[in-house]
């Protein structure tokens, strides 16, 4: 594969896909609307409204308001603020660390990248939500700490893909050839590996992206991610429990919303998967 190979296939097969055109259409109108929510939310996320608790959607409030009185509508788009911004983080310290990790099994020698894989082996076992815990209960619930957590709690997955495509690209000819006549390790990884794995390390970060807004999202549920009264959509999913039986639209908008971009994520995810698949790809 030429270096030029993937945005190649980016500029001309990627937006010929129906699904990631419309995953990106609809993840787009959530990237601007968590970009420009000072100016499209109706209200502050935080304007208490005491005498309209509870109300109903309509002209006034169009999801409806909370317990305090607080515009569903503009803490869910402040949400998106918070959800994206900590899954988008996360997810770079993930595929960075991930490929780094991979890349040290490979060229760092017979004995590092067996320890390398079997520590990821082993992280890989235990459910990541179930390490999010056991850590975020120990060391309190910070966005900071949470971004770091979230990222090293997906390295292992980016790592283990790494490792294997790399061993994969490492067999091929060319790199074989670019060895024999004295290409140093940092230039082959540089101009022959990295090019090459990049395409399968997208791909896993675009499904990754929404299991880590999953995650944000369940933390936060929990009350061991986003504090309130910060708008997160997890946090309002945590505070409209208490009052599901009293008004349900407290759960229905921001359990709809994780639905709505985790599906656009995936079906994104798909159409990705297939452009930068050269056995999917029309000749």
């Amino acid at each position: 594969m030429k270096k030029s190979s993937i945005s190649r296939i980016l500029s001309h097969s990627l937006f010929k896909e129906p699904r990631f055109i419309i995953g990106f259409l609809i993840l787009s109108l959530f990237v601007l609307s968590a970009i420009f929510s000072n100016w499209i939310a109706p209200y502050d996320p935080l304007e208490t409204h005491y005498s309209a608790r509870f109300k109903m959607p309509g002209t006034e409030f169009l999801l409806g308001s909370d317990e305090y009185g607080r515009d569903i509508l503009s803490r869910l788009i402040y949400g998106s603020r918070i959800s994206l911004a900590v899954a988008g983080s996360a997810l770079l310290i993930a595929m960075s660390g991930g490929v780094i990790l991979g890349l040290l099994g490979v060229f760092g020698g017979r004995i590092i990248g067996t320890l390398i894989m079997r520590f990821v082996d082993i992280l890989l076992c235990i459910p990541p939500i179930f390490l999010a815990i056991s850590v975020v209960a120990f060391t309190g619930g910070n966005l900071v700490n949470l971004v770091i957590l979230m990222g090293v709690l997906y390295v292992p997955q980016f790592a283990r893909l790494s490792y294997t495509s790399c061993l994969s690209v490492k067999e091929n000819e060319y790199v074989e050839g670019a060895r024999s006549i004295g290409c140093s390790n940092w230039r082959i990884i540089r101009k022959y590996i990295v090019p090459n794995i990049m395409s399968s390390i997208i791909v896993q970060g675009s499904f990754s992206f929404g299991a880590l807004i999953l995650l944000e999202s369940g933390l936060s549920f929990l009350g061991l991610g986003v504090m309130p009264p910060t708008p997160s959509w997890g946090v309002m999913l945590g505070t409209a429990k208490s009052y599901l039986f009293v008004d349900g639209y407290l759960m229905l908008w921001p359990a709809l919303t994780i639905a709505v971009i985790i599906l656009t994520i995936n079906v994104m995810g798909d159409g990705l998967r297939d452009a930068l698949d050269p056995r999917a790809r029309k000749l």
